[in-house]
């Protein structure tokens, strides 16, 4: 571009040469390298966490459930007598099987709040962990109700 003393502008000639980077410096990135994306944080996620955290404290105070898999299903089969159950016991299979879809949709936590909803998953695994090992669940962690 001229000016109008004829000399070319500044302006023309940063225009001229290729930008490294756009307006906002993103410009020549390839598709690989994007902003960091968070961890994806499902309801099932939280829930496999808070089983899996129960199951491996009762795992470490109890020598019986060592050999005890925890396993997490979507629904039971079908209903029992009492209802539809939150877990499944089997002695001879060494497994507990706990019902995802029962848990947290029939359980009502008094506050809605990822705490409680927590603390509902943890009071089931060691209601089916009392349920396995023939005892009370409050008898499953004693040192942790002592004050």
């Amino acid at each position: 571009m001229v000016s109008r003393r004829g000399r070319t502008s500044r302006r023309s000639a940063l225009v001229a040469r290729p930008d490294r980077h756009g307006r906002h410096g993103r410009q020549g990135r390839s598709s690989v390298v994007r902003p960091p994306i968070g961890p994806v944080d499902t309801r099932f996620e939280r829930f496999d966490i808070a089983v899996g955290a129960a199951s491996e404290f009762l795992r470490s105070a109890w020598p019986d459930l060592q050999d005890v898999r925890f396993e997490i299903a979507g629904m039971p089969a079908e209903a029992g007598p009492d209802g539809i159950p939150r877990w499944h016991v089997d002695r001879a299979a060494q497994r507990i099987v706990i019902y995802r879809m029962p848990v947290e949709r029939l359980s009502r936590p008094h506050q809605e709040d990822d705490l409680h909803r927590r603390m509902i998953v943890e009071g089931i695994v060691f209601r089916a962990a009392a349920e396995y090992l023939d005892r009370d669940p409050w008898d499953l962690g004693p040192d942790r109700f002592r004050f």
